[in-house]
């Protein structure tokens, strides 16, 4: 198990650009894939974007495929989503989650997920 603390959430114009950060508590993160889940109020959690941390290989949603990007600093344990372009829509509450990979599992999805940040809060003023 690792545990997971995100930051870097704030208020941002429509427009704007933020960067979120998470901090993986944990040694071996070889078998793990790290995603950003997002809900916003009265919606379910929707994932936005993962990447495996061994090979790197990532997937983003096609809603902020062009916006968004994730990365990670794995020597440093640290994922990354930076986003541009922000909209309303994007406003959130955004998770960093951890799952490892198993046979058969579905990784875009937030069911995929078993280790979860407390969440960073991203707001977008009109």
């Amino acid at each position: 198990q690792v545990q997971l603390t995100e930051s870097g959430g704030g208020l941002v114009q429509t427009g704007g650009s933020l960067r979120l950060s998470c901090v993986i508590s944990g040694r071996n993160l070889d078998m793990y894939v790290m995603a950003w889940v997002r809900q916003a109020p009265g919606r379910e959690r929707e994932f936005v974007a993962s990447i495996a941390w061994s090979s790197g290989h990532e997937y983003s949603a096609p809603s902020v495929r062009d916006r968004f990007s994730i990365t990670s600093e794995n020597a440093r344990n640290t994922l990354y989503l930076e986003m541009t372009d922000l909209k309303s829509e994007d406003a959130a509450v955004y998770y960093c989650a951890a799952g490892r990979l198993r046979p058969n599992a579905v990784t875009s999805t937030p069911s995929f997920y078993d280790n979860w940040g407390q969440g960073t809060q991203v707001l977008v003023s009109s």
